[in-house]
């Protein structure tokens, strides 16, 4: 075999390893049985991808069972059903829904915890109406707690009496389930839109988590804004009867926003990677102008830094406005 034949032969095995890799974590994390089974099965799929290159005498065999494999993952993975029927975490029992009648807006279930600390807190909801003639822009909360390439987004929605609608698309966790990174590719959490006061969702990031928070305003249309927070309270309510399952990489918390975004008021943005590495989401908005651009970002960035203003805040009545007042 001509060199270039053989390389181009370990290419092709190594674009059969990644499709037969996916189906073994599949088998791991998706397949209804037993730990025990679903390791053996994701290691029989691995063993058997290399006895099949180790051991077949033609190719096409061993295309046939990475092929085979594949196919198995997919046949697993879409067998996956999302469920509202669990024993959920306490944060994320409750679905929020809306009512909507031209302006006026009924949201119920808005999450509005007392926290003590990340793990001890009063659980409250409450029910509350808002004219979407008087909302007067959404901010977008930034939230790092590890890794500067990945963040939390976060929108909230401001109205002319002073109040804020804030929304964080999460992960429906079962109780005593711990999110996990790589399971969040795999169908193991459904997703959830959570409609919350910014004292909940805010101050739990800056005062009791301590997360790095950063608040932009945002430099977009009202009507587009309004448009798009009637979409995320829609798809809000549509969970209530249809379940879907929230994926870390297509349906996560920021690309889940922007989907809606385009669909109700950007259809022309383009895609760009740092949706995906959503840390960086920050100066793609900065070079497209969807916040200050006016000013280089490293200030911006400085001056839209709250953590300091949210642990100086005493007064929970006055946190929205302490949080946006350098």
């Amino acid at each position: 075999m001509s060199i270039v034949r053989r390389a181009g032969w370990w290419a092709a095995v190594g674009m059969l390893a990644l499709p037969v890799g996916w189906a073994a974590l599949v088998m791991e994390f998706c397949l209804p049985a037993p730990a025990v089974i679903q390791h053996v099965l994701a290691a029989g799929l691995v063993v058997a991808f290399i006895v099949s290159l180790w051991r077949a005498r033609r190719r096409r065999t061993v295309v046939a069972c990475g092929a085979g494999a594949f196919a198995l993952g997919l046949a697993v993975f879409w067998s996956q059903a999302a469920s509202n029927d669990r024993t959920w975490c306490a944060d994320v029992a409750v679905l929020p829904w809306a009512e909507i009648d031209g302006d006026r807006l009924t949201v119920h279930n808005i999450r509005c915890f007392d926290y003590r600390s990340e793990r001890d807190f009063t659980v409250r909801h409450r029910d509350d109406t808002f004219d979407l003639s008087r909302m007067t822009g959404v901010d977008l909360f930034h939230v790092y707690w590890g890794s500067p390439s990945i963040a939390h987004t976060m929108l909230s929605f401001g109205f002319d009496d002073g109040r804020h609608l804030c929304l964080s698309v999460e992960t429906r966790r079962e109780e005593g389930e711990v999110y996990d990174a790589l399971k969040g590719f795999f169908r193991q959490y459904e997703i959830m839109y959570v409609f919350a006061d910014e004292t909940d969702l805010v101050k739990l990031r800056t005062n009791h988590r301590g997360e790095t928070v950063y608040l932009y305003p945002l430099a977009v249309p009202i009507e587009g804004a309004r448009a798009v927070l009637v979409e995320y309270l829609k798809a809000a309510t549509d969970l209530r009867e249809n379940p879907q399952w929230y994926n870390a990489l297509t349906d996560n918390c920021t690309t889940t926003l922007i989907g809606h975004s385009r669909r109700t008021a950007t259809p022309e943005a383009r895609f760009d990677w740092r949706w995906i590495l959503n840390g960086h989401l920050h100066e793609v908005m900065h070079e497209r102008g969807t916040i200050d651009n006016t000013v280089p970002l490293e200030a911006l960035r400085e001056r839209c830094f709250i953590n300091d203003r949210a642990k100086a805040c005493v007064d929970d009545a006055q946190f929205s406005r302490a949080i946006r007042t350098p």
